[in-house]
């Protein structure tokens, strides 16, 4: 029996990704953000142990270029209808017959590979989920060890996955919760502590305005 699992992280094309951090930063600056919280979260990926594979499927030639080197594997892929489809694609592409593959949100620039691990091994082979902060996304889905992914990302996923018969993992697990949509976010994110990338980008401008919702 396979041991691990193999995850897939999707990205927008960057300059389409992460609106709502817009007033965080210069419209100059955001794409450099999303870059730097897709790097934090995937390199924290790849140090945690029980995951074997992190797989980038990406809309932008800035993607690939910026993973050389990491470890991480990147596919450009343009066409796909949505985040679903995107993650449906990469998951395929990683799954064996009795493996575990699943798909893992690329803002997760506090992530901890010690909270990853501990919610893959929590799942034991289950379909499972971890929810974001608010309780209602979803910031890892799991599948069952050797099953398809079939992701339901979206508003409500949490609520979605759960209605698939994935069990929730992760609860106690704050830097694996906490994905950045906004300013107020990434305030949280800094309390929980950066990854190299994200802090040395943040750096350039002043957290305290992004504390409140």
């Amino acid at each position: 029996m396979e041991r691990g699992a193999d995850l897939v992280v999707p990205i927008k094309r960057l300059d389409r990704a992460k609106s709502r951090l817009r007033g965080a930063v210069s419209d100059v600056e955001h794409a450099e953000l999303v870059l730097a919280l897709l790097l934090d979260t995937v390199t924290a990926a790849l140090s945690a142990e029980g995951v074997r594979r992190v797989l980038v499927v990406c809309e932008d030639e800035r993607v690939p270029a910026a993973l050389r080197g990491t470890g991480v594997e990147c596919v450009d892929e343009r066409g796909l209808p949505g985040l679903n489809a995107a993650l449906t694609f990469g998951a395929e592409s990683l799954r064996t017959p009795s493996g575990t593959v699943g798909a893992l949100q690329a803002d997760l620039p506090a992530l901890r590979p010690a909270d990853l691990s501990a919610a893959i091994e929590e799942a034991g082979g289950r379909r499972a989920f971890c929810a974001d902060r608010q309780g209602t996304g979803t910031t890892l889905l799991l599948a069952a060890r050797g099953e398809q992914l079939d992701p339901r990302f979206g508003p409500g996923s949490a609520g979605a996955h759960a209605a698939t018969g994935a069990v929730r993992v992760g609860a106690s697990r704050p830097s694996l919760r906490c994905d950045v949509d906004t300013g107020h976010d990434l305030g949280v994110a800094a309390e929980l502590g950066l990854g190299v990338a994200t802090g040395k980008f943040t750096g350039s401008f002043d957290l305290r305005c992004t504390t409140s919702p």
